[in-house]
């Protein structure tokens, strides 16, 4: 999406802002005119990376009454709640499910599943006193299919499709559209640290997934409910 003022007057809240795609997401709604709340489990993080934003704040997304706090301090202080978009996620793999202790069934389910519950529960009240609005959740593209070693985390990204779809099919007619992207392999300095043999020119930019999420929210978007759009880059 080129980056016109398209958003001027709107707020974003935008999760996981201090990650590689929450960062990109962040610079690409402030050229679009937006107006920004950041947040990510990782204040310093979170500071470091958008030190001049106009609201932030940490905070756990497993805990439900701080992302409603956060959420409620998000928008009183910016006096309104356009979109939110949810980049907060986490990945772990290469166990079988039988050796799997509880402990990281709990985290990965945290991160990826019970974050996404607690801020749209948060938000969707705010989106409605604005007369409606959008929310674009990251899934991925392996919650399109179980895999060895993945158990968790591709149950875990799942569950965000079917919480969107269910969503979706509320709120279409209460004027909050909602939607997700599922990123393959995302170009990330990290990805490119674990995978040094890969093809990077095949996996996909972090900017190109931005541009979809600002779509999304956009008016041309507005006809399209419960999608969960695929973003592979060429892979």
């Amino acid at each position: 999406m080129e980056s016109t003022r398209a958003f001027d007057g709107k707020v974003a809240l935008v999760t996981g802002a201090a990650g590689t795609l929450g960062g990109t997401v962040v610079t690409a709604f402030h050229r679009a005119g937006a107006t920004l709340a950041l947040t990510d489990r990782d204040g310093d993080k979170l500071r470091a990376a958008h030190g001049a934003a106009r609201w932030s704040r940490a905070c756990d997304l497993a805990d439900g009454e701080a992302v409603v706090a956060m959420v409620d301090a998000a928008a009183a202080a910016l006096g309104r709640l356009d979109f939110l978009v949810n980049c907060h996620g986490a990945y772990r793999g290469g166990t079988p499910l039988h050796e799997t202790p509880l402990a990281e069934w709990d985290a990965i389910v945290d991160a990826n599943a019970r974050s996404v519950f607690h801020t749209c529960r948060a938000a969707v009240p705010h989106l409605l006193r604005s007369g409606g609005g959008r929310i674009v959740n990251v899934g991925a593209r392996a919650a399109l299919a179980g895999s060895a070693g993945s158990a968790i985390y591709t149950a875990a990204k799942s569950a965000v499709v079917r919480l969107t779809e269910s969503l979706a099919a509320e709120l279409r007619e209460r004027g909050v559209g909602v939607n997700c992207v599922l990123p393959g392999t995302i170009d990330t300095a990290a990805n490119r640290g674990s995978r040094p043999g890969a093809d990077f020119t095949k996996w996909v930019p972090p900017e190109a997934i931005a541009d979809v999420i600002l779509f999304l929210c956009s008016d041309a978007a507005r006809a399209v409910h419960g999608a969960a759009i695929p973003v592979y880059g060429l892979s």
